[in-house]
């Protein structure tokens, strides 16, 4: 089957692929499936709201769990990592029932990761640009695969050198990660120019205090 909507088709009716799960059983670990605010339309007749609305995000806010947990700093997250590998099908994201609201999310199905290495799809970024927050800790892992040394293509070059499949990726889809990942740091560097760092970038590295340390604060 080839639908122009279809990022592959098949030589001439079928494609090799795999599949991988990892996950244990729903009996032993529930999940909940819940939509992306960020949900496409799939559909050519209308759009979802975050389409033609930059300041929807405004709405999101508002709607828990992501008005009071860090929930919308994962979705940013979830985004950054979809824009990389070029996925923009995420409509939904998992989450294991036992740790609550803070959990992490699961980032399942990704089949539509690296498609076209050429064409960069800046509407990934959406919950990036428009909430303009992302944790420290992620903002400095990619300012640390943007430097010559730790490049995130050669990072990945590398890491996938040691699968049976190698090389897994093209090098012009390895290529495309250095220049999607300039992209999201210059999305970042707008937004702290419009808003200030102190509002853009979620303070997530903070050590917790040791007792001795706590108590030397009580004593003061």
């Amino acid at each position: 089957m080839c639908k122009t909507e279809y990022a592959v088709c098949g030589s001439p009716h079928l494609l090799e692929g795999s599949l991988s799960a990892f996950l244990p059983s729903l009996n032993l670990a529930p999940r909940l499936s819940i939509p992306n605010p960020w949900i496409r339309s799939y559909s050519f007749d209308g759009k979802e709201e975050w389409e033609v609305n930059p300041h929807y995000c405004n709405t999101v806010r508002e709607i828990y769990p992501y008005s009071n947990s860090n929930r919308l700093l994962n979705i940013v997250d979830m985004a950054i990592f979809d824009f990389l590998i070029g996925n923009m099908d995420r409509h939904h994201y998992e989450m294991f029932t036992k740790f609550g609201d803070d959990g992490f999310l699961l980032h399942l199905d990704n089949a539509r990761g690296f498609g076209r290495h050429s064409h960069d799809e800046i509407s990934i970024l959406a919950p990036l640009s428009q909430c303009c927050i992302i944790k420290r800790s992620t903002l400095l892992r990619l300012q640390l695969l943007a430097e010559p040394e730790y490049l995130l293509s050669d990072v990945m070059r590398e890491s996938l050198l040691q699968d049976p499949l190698a090389p897994v990726l093209t090098e012009p889809h390895l290529l495309a990660l250095d220049r999607r990942l300039q992209l999201i740091l210059g999305a970042v560097r707008k937004c702290i120019d419009t808003f200030g760092e102190a509002t853009v970038v979620a303070n997530d590295t903070r050590q917790p205090q040791s007792p001795a340390e706590h108590r030397a604060k009580l004593d003061t």
